[in-house]
């Protein structure tokens, strides 16, 4: 297991030492996994495509969460979408929605130790050979390159150093996957096995339960076991820390999600792209990394994750545990009382930030500290306690009743953007503005309140 980076451990506590303690009641139901929280889905019964038919069933629905259990190409598997918005995960995990991003910022500083079992439900059926043709991976957006896993999860260890993140995988063919690795710890990894000819030995896991999941989408400047994050979050929610079992080559999978795969990051790249993104935008093809898988094992039954790019599960996944670095970093500067990833912005590239306005300039120092609490953001806007950051009607009452914009505004230019936004420049930066919407220092409160 790696160990904790302490400079980090103990920087993140002191963040999270001014946020206001919340309650978390264990759940009381035995062992939770992915399949037990879709008690509330819609079954599709009638015969399904994995082929464009899982979107076009789920758009037509307004993207309710469903469970399919007739897949024309995968017989023996069901497909679940839909499950992972911030409401639905907030009352599947009984958290209030108000409290969720203070638990996010409690598992970053409070690691826990998975647990290490001999078997578990994971491990239930295991493919003679290894053929991902069989499994039920969509193709959803007809303008995507092929069948992708976007919600599927790489665990990989190299060096000493377990790392655990989110990069969608297509699929190429009966055994190799060809992954996005965005510059993040496991491009870092792959690039340093690569430097002296070895693979990086990985899993690939489908359909964990959400704690995992959200774990893996959170990203450190420091070698961090996300692992241990997820077991924190588990034992929080659940009242036992995670459970780990061991696949073939070694590498440690949640005992309970659905599909495990076993595998390499091999020397060798292929195309990837073009994939419809969390913005809506078509992402650029490249070459990348090509994965070899070994083995994969299953549930009985198993539910794969289908999550649809762009949609409302991909934006919660990918923008949420970034909500707690935002509320942190503010919280150094002011009082920070929560924070919305957009859907505009698809969950990544802007953020409402609700304040209590203590001193003169809090608004602007918000602004900043936003920004550096989330480097890939392009816009911050800063409210009030009594607006519902989560409206961007109200959000954009409160600019046109208490902003001023010539002088309530920071824009940074020059600055490092993200490679989802297809308006940054050719060297990869871009512009940022930051807008201070809360009521102007000084002035009588009552007269910016509304009455609606």
């Amino acid at each position: 297991m790696v160990p904790i980076d302490s400079d980090w451990l103990n920087a993140t506590r002191i963040a999270y030492s001014t946020v206001p303690m919340f309650m978390v009641i264990p759940l009381q139901q035995g062992y939770m996994a992915f399949r037990d929280l879709l008690g509330a889905a819609t079954v599709v019964t009638e015969p399904t495509s994995v082929l464009h038919g899982i979107f076009d069933k789920s758009k037509s629905t307004g993207h309710d969460l469903l469970v399919f259990e007739n897949l024309i190409e995968a017989p023996g598997h069901r497909v679940a979408v839909n499950l992972l918005t911030r409401a639905r995960l907030c009352s599947a995990l009984s958290i209030a929605p108000e409290e969720f991003i203070d638990l996010l910022g409690w598992g970053m500083s409070n690691p826990g130790i998975p647990k290490i079992v001999e078997n578990g439900p994971v491990l239930e059926c295991t493919q003679e050979s290894p053929d991902l043709t069989k499994l039920p991976i969509p193709h959803h957006w007809r303008e995507d390159r092929g069948r992708y896993m976007s919600s599927s999860v790489i665990i990989a260890e190299y060096g000493g150093i377990r790392n655990m993140s989110f990069h969608r995988q297509l699929l190429r063919d009966e055994n190799h996957l060809v992954a996005r690795i965005v510059p993040r710890h496991l491009h870092t990894m792959t690039g340093e096995a690569r430097a002296v000819g070895e693979e990086v030995k990985i899993a690939v896991i489908n359909a964990p339960d959400p704690v995992v999941l959200l774990a893996a989408a959170m990203s450190f400047d420091s070698n961090i076991d996300e692992l241990t994050i997820a077991s924190a979050l588990h034992e929080k929610v659940y009242g036992k820390p995670l459970e780990l079992v061991a696949l073939p080559n070694g590498i440690q999978v949640p005992a309970h999600a659905e599909y495990a795969m076993w595998g390499r990051i091999t020397t060798d790249n292929d195309d990837e792209g073009p994939y419809v993104d969390i913005t809506g935008t078509v992402d650029d093809v490249r070459q990348e990394p090509v994965i070899e898988i070994d083995g994969i094992t299953h549930r009985t039954n198993p539910v794969f994750h289908a999550l649809i790019p762009a949609e409302a599960e991909h934006k919660t996944l990918m923008g949420l545990p970034r909500a707690p670095t935002i509320k942190s970093a503010v919280n150094e500067v002011c009082e920070c009382l929560d924070v919305h990833m957009t859907e505009g912005g698809g969950g990544w590239l802007a953020a409402v930030v609700k304040i209590k306005v203590n001193n003169e300039g809090d608004g602007l120092k918000a602004i900043q500290a936003a920004l550096d609490g989330h480097r890939s953001m392009k816009m911050v806007t800063i409210v009030d306690a009594d607006i519902d950051i989560t409206d961007p009607v109200r959000v954009e009452w409160a600019m046109m009743t208490r902003w001023q914009p010539d002088k309530d505004t920071i824009i940074l230019s020059n600055q490092k953007g993200s490679s989802l936004d297809p308006s940054r420049l050719e060297d990869g930066k871009t512009a940022k503005i930051g807008i201070d919407a809360t009521i102007p220092w000084g002035y009588e409160q009552s007269g910016f309140m509304s009455v609606q």
